[in-house]
């Protein structure tokens, strides 16, 4: 018997890499409008605008620059680059002072899957970056994974907290480990974001029903809460945002100690009534020539992204 969720990842999986859809899809004025309300452009320069028009209604941002799976040396360095270019820029418009605008980083888009020395690479880039961040006065979140690089992902998270003690952490709320890993990144100063997860993952290391992803993070937002970190919630999902509010004030939190984070272009309104109630409301926007195959594969990992971009399209609430 088919399953349709499979047909419907491979199916996905393979349109992501088909240069003649991508070419349709970027020629569509629907689909075009799509991207633009979910990727900020393909430049520098796009995404140095997108930071500056959500810092005006008083969210902040954090900025990837697409691009995953990378199997070759001169990839890695140009990634690295273009980070480099990009927290040059934004420094120079003055959108980093006090962490207003930082930048997301996936190891792999740097080098870890690279044969041989891959992961010695990926921290090498990741310092340089950390670097350029600190020296324009924002900071660095290391985005995470599937599981398989988890342990090597917390293993850079502590080699780059020696010299860059902002660096932020992903945690992701639908692996059976993430209550323990919230636990031991508690502590002052460090910075976790979490988030439900996103890839496709098996029942030996993770959860696999809503209401079980649902409980976890609750119990795992609760550990940040109650830690002496800087806890980031990640989630679209208004119960959660409710709940993560009631569990800052248990904790008798300050809103400046804590924030919420959401993707580009998902519940737009929703994020501005968040950020004019005083709470911190941090806004994730990817940008970079790679957007395509970004969209599709975070679509074919787990269909229900899917339905989280067509809820987007469907309410700017």
């Amino acid at each position: 018997m088919l399953d349709p969720s499979g047909v419907l990842r491979q199916g996905l999986l393979q349109l992501s890499k088909s240069d003649r859809v991508r070419d349709v899809i970027e020629k569509a004025p629907v689909s075009r409008d799509v991207v633009r309300r979910f990727v900020a452009g393909d430049s520098t320069a796009d995404a140095v605008r997108a930071a500056a028009e959500l810092g005006l209604t008083g969210r902040l941002s954090t900025i990837d620059n697409l691009g995953e799976d990378t199997l070759e040396l001169a990839q890695a360095q140009t990634t690295r680059d273009a980070y480099l270019t990009l927290l040059s820029a934004l420094g120079e418009a003055g959108l980093t002072q006090g962490g207003k605008a930082e930048v997301s980083l996936k190891l792999s888009a740097v080098g870890q899957a690279l044969a041989g020395d891959g992961a010695k690479i990926a921290l090498d880039h990741a310092r340089e970056i950390c670097q350029a961040a600190g020296n324009v006065g924002t900071n660095v979140t290391l985005d995470m994974e599937d599981h398989t690089t988890t342990d090597g992902t917390l293993e850079a998270l502590r080699e780059l907290r020696q010299d860059f003690p902002t660096v932020g952490a992903v945690l992701q709320a639908y692996l059976y480990r993430t209550e323990t890993d919230c636990r031991d990144l508690a502590h002052e100063g460090s910075r976790v974001r979490l988030c439900k997860g996103t890839y496709k993952e098996p029942e030996s290391v993770a959860f696999q029903g809503k209401g079980e992803v649902d409980k976890s993070y609750v119990r795992c937002l609760k550990a940040l809460m109650e830690g002496h970190g800087y806890p980031m919630v990640a989630s679209h999902d208004p119960r959660i945002v409710e709940i993560a509010g009631a569990l800052a004030h248990k904790a008798d939190r300050d809103s400046k100690t804590f924030e919420y984070q959401m993707l580009y272009g998902i519940r737009p309104e929703e994020q501005k009534r968040i950020a004019d109630r005083g709470d911190q409301m941090r806004v994730y926007v990817p940008y970079g020539p790679q957007w395509y195959g970004y969209l599709m594969r975070r679509m074919a990992e787990r269909p229900a992204n899917t339905m989280v971009f067509l809820r987007g399209l469907a309410t700017k609430n």
